[in-house]
């Protein structure tokens, strides 16, 4: 199964890489088999992986994927997809391949599991609950006091991510939650995070793992979170001090360690509380947009090093510093559904000093779910001399941008993105994952 020759395997939806970001990083390294999930992302992409390498469609058997996936002699095998780290976890256990195992991808995906292994080996403090029933949630929310947070334990986005304010909400909640789905919902303690604006309270980092140990690789900062959990972009370096660095850093490879990883790259959440650092969550991959921004900061591809890990093979070295500071912003969606009319402002976006591009993720027309999710609508980027010149730049480039939204009562509302929202949420704990 480990021959010199065989495919490197890529189990495909949409992920933390695009079709094209894996075509580049992945196709210099060996040939490539994607052993894509039917969905409507898959259908739409199916053909740009078709150009670089074997698709294989997966029919939701494990046997019967691995088996045909055996077929192609894989040498190696990994994902860029969160819903699909489970999936390779058990294809590598089957055919014999490094990968995360099926229990440390449990623990990756499930925020349960993983606070629960955290705690056990002393790096995380936030108390918590699994709850099924109406019974044990209030039972929870007497424990942990209000304002507390609700998740669902798997998922992606912040997808269905609330706050619990009060008891009148408590109870509004759970009328809508209850009877839960079998994997019931997971109740946290809300964590205050430091002052920090115009940046966000948390920072991101990402990891490599290796035989001989994990290290980091990079510390990105992030800009606020909009209500209630959505994520609008990051920059790199982050705003920290030597010393809050080298503590992130220490943090994150700890926490990498105690889930059990062995292999590849992840993407550690840590918010920065005024105590110090705490764990929101690891994700066992890449971070998202990271790819894009380290291309950018310092032309390191990371898809292509994550490619590198799943075969084996050494790094080049540590990631360079960025001689300036690289950024993304993203606008978000309304969380009512909603169909984008209009988008205004782009060229004068792109012509702010400091921007170096904006690209429309949904054109006019396009229908969107809504949603408590992350849903971006549009990426800006850039990079400026120092922090204050980036803000500058964004808050600039924000003024000309608009996005105009026909809601199904009939409304029609013009939304201008904002660096530093009005009412900036506060990160209260895993379950939105970059």
């Amino acid at each position: 199964m480990s021959g010199a020759v065989g495919p490197l395997t890529v189990v495909y939806d949409h992920g933390s890489a695009s079709a094209g970001e894996l075509a580049v990083g992945l196709s210099p390294l060996a040939p490539l088999v994607f052993l894509v999930r039917p969905s409507a992302h898959s259908a739409r992409t199916e053909g740009v992986l078709a150009q670089c390498g074997r698709t294989l469609r997966m029919t939701g058997d494990p046997q019967a994927d691995a088996r045909a996936l055996a077929a192609e002699h894989p040498r190696a095998v990994l994902t860029f997809a969160e819903s699909e780290l489970r999936s390779t976890a058990d294809l590598a256990a089957r055919l014999g391949l490094p990968f995360h195992s099926p229990e440390t991808a449990a623990a990756l995906t499930d925020k349960a599991e993983q606070r629960t292994r955290l705690r056990r080996a002393g790096l995380d403090q936030v108390r918590s609950h699994q709850v099924h029933d109406e019974d044990a949630w209030f039972a929870a929310l007497d424990d942990l006091g209000l304002p507390a947070v609700v998740k669902p334990p798997r998922g992606q986005g912040s997808t269905a991510v609330r706050t619990v304010p009060d008891r009148a909400e408590a109870a509004r909640l759970a009328a809508a939650l209850f009877p839960a789905d079998p994997h019931g919902w997971v109740v946290e303690e809300y964590l205050t995070g430091r002052p920090s604006l115009p940046h966000g309270d948390y920072v991101s980092v990402e990891t490599a793992t290796t035989p001989a140990g994990t290290v980091p690789l990079a510390v990105t900062g992030k800009h606020p979170l909009v209500h209630p959990f959505r994520e609008t972009g990051q920059f790199w370096p982050a705003t920290l001090s030597e010393g809050e660095h080298r503590a992130v850093c220490e943090l994150a490879v700890a926490a990498v360690t105690a889930l059990g990883v062995t292999t590849g790259i992840c993407h550690t959440e840590i918010k920065l509380g005024p105590a110090g650092p705490r764990l929101i969550e690891v994700n066992g991959r890449l971070g998202g947009h990271l790819n894009e921004l380290s291309r950018r900061a310092c032309v390191v591809d990371l898809v292509g090093w994550a490619g590198r890990l799943a075969l084996g093979q050494e790094l080049p070295g540590p990631l360079p510093t960025p001689s300036e500071v690289h950024y993304q912003y993203n606008s978000l969606a309304p969380v009512q559904p909603c169909t984008l009319r209009a988008l205004h402002g782009a060229k004068e976006a792109r012509a702010v000093p400091g921007v170096h591009g904006h690209r429309p993720y949904v054109r006019p027309g396009g229908r969107l779910p809504g949603g408590t999710g992350t849903t971006h609508l549009d990426l800006l980027w850039g990079a400026a001399a120092d922090h204050d010149a980036m803000t500058r730049a964004v808050q600039a480039a924000l003024s000309y941008l608009s996005h105009e939204f026909g809601f199904d009562d009939g409304r029609v509302e013009t939304v201008h993105p904002r660096l530093t929202p009005p009412h900036p949420a506060p990160l209260c704990g895993p379950g939105r994952p970059g």
